[in-house]
């Protein structure tokens, strides 16, 4: 079986959409159909080398995705052929199938345990869980990463508790999720800091009560204003040095937590002055909001219905496979807030 694929063949270089052959099945592994997936920053992240040189060239992308089984391998039990499921890249339920070694033109193609800029995907059986079979596929792109790790920083590395203060720095993708995740937990202020009209307007509609725009205000002064002194939360999705800085001098000093989500680029530092982390300021990165998809995906799911929220307005821009490339230089220019593409009707090749 060929499925059409965006590979990553050189770091900083367009991805280049072709066909690949899919890999038998090992234990632990399931194929699936994918119907639509979202472009993560953390794919811009790969394709730029944020982390440094990437070792597994050339190799496939992607890790948020709605997508149906078609077949599963050895020893799977958490899905079964028909399911729909949401391809995340956090670990779930099931067996780790470790990652799949697709063929292009004689060459071998890497892949994780889950990618999804792809129609046809090995998985992992515990990249994937079952959702109720009318799920939006566009939805479980959302569920996969942007609400699960939203809520996870909110409610895990956070902790926020009701009528808490939090600044969020960066409300595109993921910050949009933590935003949410923010109003459905009852804080209060909700202050979004970003430096586009558009991702703070749409933060407001998702739950943000103040919003400043950082160049054209001064955001540490603004956030002081609006408190009357520091926040109880601050996070940053950033990752730039200056702007972690202002999220960690703005967190208070006896209580007050600095989470990180935002990748910095590794050849880049932060200076701060430790003291107030005597004084019990937290600083602290979180991993994926230290999400459980097999049990925050449910809970999640009921909150959305309870809470009637629509969740489509997260995403601003649509296209398919061919169109990978094009997205991606969108979401540089800042125009994106969410970028969803379409594969299972518009795959390419």
């Amino acid at each position: 079986m060929k499925t059409p694929a965006a590979i990553l063949v050189e770091q900083r270089h367009p991805l280049v959409v072709d066909e690949v052959d899919v890999p038998a099945l090992k234990r632990g592994q399931v194929l699936v159909e994918i119907h639509a997936s979202r472009i993560c920053g953390s794919q811009i992240g790969e394709i730029d080398g944020v982390k440094g040189p990437d070792r597994f060239l050339p190799h496939l992308l992607g890790h948020e995705a709605g997508a149906v089984v078609l077949e599963v391998g050895p020893e799977v039990t958490q899905v079964e052929a028909g399911d729909r499921v949401v391809c995340h890249w956090r670990p779930g339920a099931g067996i780790d199938g470790g990652g799949a070694v697709y063929k292009w033109d004689g060459r071998d193609v890497n892949a994780g345990p889950i990618t999804t800029f792809q129609r046809f995907a090995v998985i992992s059986e515990n990249r994937l869980t079952k959702v109720p079979p009318e799920t939006d596929f566009e939805l479980c792109c959302l569920l996969a990463d942007t609400l699960t790790t939203g809520f996870g920083i909110i409610n895990n590395d956070a902790r926020v508790r009701a009528g808490e203060s939090v600044v969020i720095f960066g409300v595109g993708g993921i910050g949009l999720g933590v935003v949410l995740g923010a109003k459905l937990a009852g804080a209060n202020p909700i202050i979004a800091v970003d430096l586009h009209d558009h991702k703070l307007a749409k933060a407001a509609d998702y739950g943000a009560t103040h919003a400043i725009h950082a160049g054209r205000e001064q955001a540490g002064e603004r956030v002081r204003e609006i408190l009357g002194g520091l926040a109880d939360v601050t996070i940053d999705g950033t990752g730039n040095p200056k702007v972690i800085e202002t999220a960690y001098d703005l967190a208070k000093l006896r209580g007050g937590r600095c989470v990180l989500f935002g990748v910095m680029p590794s050849d880049q530092r932060v200076s701060i002055h430790t003291l107030p982390l005597h004084f019990g300021r937290m600083l602290t990165g979180s991993e994926g909001g230290q999400s459980r998809p097999h049990e925050d995906i449910p809970r999640i799911l009921g909150q959305l219905a309870d809470a009637a929220i629509d969740w489509r307005g997260f995403i601003s821009h649509r296209g398919g496979l061919d169109d990978a490339n094009g997205l991606i230089e969108r979401m540089r220019s800042g125009e994106v807030v969410h970028a969803v593409m379409t594969i299972r009707k518009n795959s390419g090749i």
